[in-house]
């Protein structure tokens, strides 16, 4: 696994702006939460399941040649316009909005989707892992997050900003949904990506992953699962426990562990630095 570096700069800890949401938002809260990480997984996966978005993504993007500077470079970018200053957000997302359009992964229902399965992936991860959130809480980050969706270039009126209209979008959406051949490989991709010999079998990094690249499939919604049934080929994955019951407790024991660990192991960075510019370090 490659050294970590910025790919937007580093996080600016001088400026006192609280950014894009600011640190009393919902976005702040479930960004920072550990449930973020398997809900990056999750909407991954569930965006995978869009076949023309794949056939785009799988025609333009490098994901296969760099899997972990993709993977380090979207986590970057939900950091920096959640967590960084206006500028910051600005600057990352004109970078992205650019990388899209030369790659042609810019159309309008592409973005929706993308930007859907990113916003209900880390709702409904914090709320299964444990976190309290009321229903106003969740309409409060779905309406937030159409700012995100504005700020990658999806500029129609038709987007959802309640968790019911979210939710009624992916029904609506459902009859164009399925595991095509490009999104079985990616998912197969996904949960047992390239590492060196000596990162996999002399380090717990490929079962660590795996742990939690299994755990953000459990998390899908049924009938996403069963849009996938038969193509994830990792052994790992067969042997997840798909009810939702179960698979809510693993969540929930797996975040309360990860709130043991010491607050300053966890953050990231650009949280840090937000609190640090901010005056709200302890």
């Amino acid at each position: 696994m490659p050294e970590r570096k910025f790919a937007f700069g580093e996080p600016d800890v001088l400026t006192p702006d609280p950014g894009l949401f600011g640190p009393d938002s919902m976005s702040w809260r479930i960004h920072s939460d550990p449930s973020a990480t398997v809900g990056g997984i999750r909407a991954l996966l569930l965006q995978g399941l869009h076949p023309e978005a794949m056939a785009g993504v799988e025609a333009h993007s490098i994901y296969r040649e760099d899997p972990w500077g993709r993977l380090f470079r979207t986590a970057e970018y939900i950091a920096v316009i959640t967590f960084g200053t206006k500028a910051e957000a600005n600057s990352a997302a004109e970078k992205v909005r650019a990388i899209h359009h030369r790659l042609k992964l810019d159309k309008p229902e592409w973005l929706l989707w993308v930007h859907a399965g990113f916003t209900d992936s880390m709702l409904e991860c914090a709320i299964r892992s444990g976190m309290s959130i009321t229903s106003e809480q969740a309409d409060a980050y779905v309406k937030e997050q159409v700012v995100a969706a504005r700020l990658i270039g999806y500029e129609r009126e038709d987007i959802f900003t309640t968790y019911s209209d979210l939710k009624t979008y992916f029904a609506e959406m459902r009859p164009f949904l399925k595991a095509s051949e490009e999104s079985r490989a990616a998912a197969k991709f996904l949960v047992v990506p390239p590492m060196p010999n000596k990162t996999r079998y002399l380090t717990p990094a490929q079962t660590l992953w795996a742990g939690v690249a299994t755990t953000g499939f459990a998390a899908l919604p049924s009938w996403a699962r069963e849009m996938y049934a038969g193509s994830l080929l990792a052994p790992v994955i067969s042997k997840v426990p798909l009810a939702d019951a179960a698979t809510s407790a693993s969540m929930w024991a797996w975040r309360r562990a990860l709130l043991v660990v010491p607050e300053k192991i966890r953050k990231s960075p650009h949280v840090a630095a937000a609190e640090e510019r901010l005056g709200l370090a302890v």
